[in-house]
C-alpha cells in the first residue's frame, strides 16, 4: 500500500511539472463593443507581415490584432497567402473608424505584385482582423469601442 501511495505521489508531481512545460495560450482578449474576442497579436514586423496568412480556419471568437509603435500611421495590407476571407476593423484610441467588410481571399496563384492592398482613410493604432461578415453578425459599426486592457 506504501509503495501505490508513494507511486502516486511521485505521478502527481510529475504531472504538475509538466504542465509548466506546456506552452500557454498566446491568445488574449480584447472587447470589442460587447463581444470577447480572443486574439494573436501581432506586434512585430515579422508577425506583422504574415498575419493570417496560412491559416485555414479561425474560429468566430478569434481574431488578430497589430499594434503599431509609431502614431500617425496610415499603413497598408495584402492578403498574400490568405486562405479565408476577413473583415478588417481600424481602431484609433479605442474607437472603430473603418470597417473593410469580407475581403476575399486571393487566388493562390495570384501575383504578389498584383495583390490588392487594404488601407484605412485615416491614422490609425490598431487593426483587427477576423472571419468575414463577423461584424455584421456582431451588429459592429463605426464609431463603436474597442477596449484592447491592457496589451
Amino acid at each position: 500500500m506504501k509503495k501505490v501511495l508513494i507511486f502516486f505521489i511521485i505521478l502527481v508531481l510529475f504531472l504538475l511539472g509538466l504542465s509548466f512545460l506546456l506552452p500557454k495560450s498566446s491568445l488574449k482578449t480584447i472587447k470589442v463593443k460587447d463581444k470577447n474576442v480572443k486574439v494573436s497579436l501581432a506586434n512585430t514586423n515579422e508577425l506583422r507581415t504574415k498575419g493570417l496568412g496560412g491559416v485555414k480556419s479561425l474560429p468566430q471568437d478569434q481574431g488578430m490584432l497589430f499594434n503599431f509603435d509609431q502614431k500617425n500611421i496610415i499603413p497598408s495590407f495584402w492578403m498574400k497567402d490568405m486562405l479565408i476571407g476577413l473583415d478588417m476593423i481600424w481602431i484609433r484610441d479605442g474607437k472603430i473608424i473603418q470597417i473593410d467588410k469580407n475581403i476575399p481571399a486571393p487566388n493562390p496563384t495570384t501575383l504578389d505584385s498584383s495583390l490588392p492592398l487594404y488601407t484605412p482613410k485615416e491614422v490609425i493604432d490598431h487593426v483587427l482582423e477576423v472571419n468575414a461578415n463577423w461584424s455584421d453578425k456582431n451588429n459592429v459599426k463605426v464609431g463603436d469601442s474597442v477596449d484592447l486592457g491592457n496589451l
